[in-house]
């Protein structure tokens, strides 16, 4: 789950609530239906409830908001911040249970990326530097090493394609995050204010991309996401997937040394691939990220 949707990222279902509640209102202020009258007097025709007016299918505000996000997104020439990500799978008995991961993210564009992601599963490390990819799991001791294209863009389809290696907020460290979600964009509104989420006053919007409905918090002043929860419109269980996003730091100085590490000498090499699965067993293809899990090699 992702701030913006984009092919390789998780992109409501709340607009949805939003029009069943509107629904709601509006047949509550509607006048009860006269009961039929004794005698020879005819029974009142039922009224009819007056026509719900649906928000626009791209709102205005929520647009413009989404272009400031991006555009503050966009303009950074590096950039620092912790993304905590919590997922939902079904357990034995159908309930929903949540996993959660937490990534250190430290971004310099146009060519460097590292991601320290610790949480519910197997701890990784990613390093890009412009011409390789390095993944390292340092409890395992693996390491995998590959040659990368020369832009985080094209590096994260490449990882992804190559290896399964997939971030939930990678809508928010490439070139345009607005072209990503404008593509296939069909609703856009805007929800209110609120002054709980990240501790400052955010602007809410909705929007659906990608077939993925998205619900953010966007910082009023900074233009910062600050929590985005998404909802798969064709998963069945409607697992939510809720991405909080705090410490952010902005065209900071980042040192020269903060792309690569040193800890990989003695770890065992494995190959920059997928990684293996029994015969029959769940694949990291598309429907992974379908799924909400982060997938990631090794």
């Amino acid at each position: 789950m992702s701030f913006f949707t984009s092919s390789r990222s998780i992109p409501l279902l709340f607009a949805l609530v939003v029009l069943a509640g509107a629904t709601g209102a509006a047949n509550a202020q509607a006048p009860p239906t006269p009961a039929p009258q004794s005698g020879t007097e005819k029974a009142t025709s039922p009224q009819v409830p007056a026509t719900v007016q649906t928000p626009p299918v791209l709102e205005p505000k929520a647009i413009e908001i989404l272009k400031a996000a991006c555009a503050r997104l966009a303009s950074a020439h590096s950039m620092e911040f912790t993304a905590v990500e919590t997922f939902e799978n079904p357990s034995r008995l159908g309930f929903p249970l949540a996993y959660g991961t937490k990534s250190d993210v430290l971004l310099q564009r146009p060519d460097k990326l590292r991601v320290i992601t610790s949480g519910d599963g197997p701890v990784s490390e990613f390093y890009y530097d412009g011409k390789t990819m390095t993944a390292f799991a340092p409890v395992e001791n693996f390491v995998a090493v590959a040659a990368a294209p020369p832009t985080v863009d094209d590096m994260l389809g490449t990882a992804y394609h190559s290896a399964a290696i997939y971030f939930a907020f990678d809508d928010m460290i490439v070139t345009d995050p607005y072209k990503d979600i404008a593509q296939g964009m069909s609703v856009a509104f805007y929800v209110g204010q609120s002054k709980i989420v990240g501790e400052a006053t955010t602007d809410i919007v909705a929007y659906e991309s990608g077939g993925v409905f998205i619900e953010a918090w966007i910082g009023a002043d900074d233009k910062l996401p600050r929590l985005i929860r998404a909802i798969y419109v064709n998963d069945p269980s409607q697992s939510r997937h809720n991405l909080v996003l705090t410490n952010w730091q902005l065209d900071m100085t980042v040192p020269t040394d903060a792309f690569s590490t040193s800890k990989t000498g003695s770890a065992k090499r494995i190959p920059f691939a997928s990684p293996a699965r029994p015969p029959g067993s769940f694949k990291p293809n598309d429907s992974a990220k379908s799924a909400g899990q982060p997938v990631t090699n090794p």
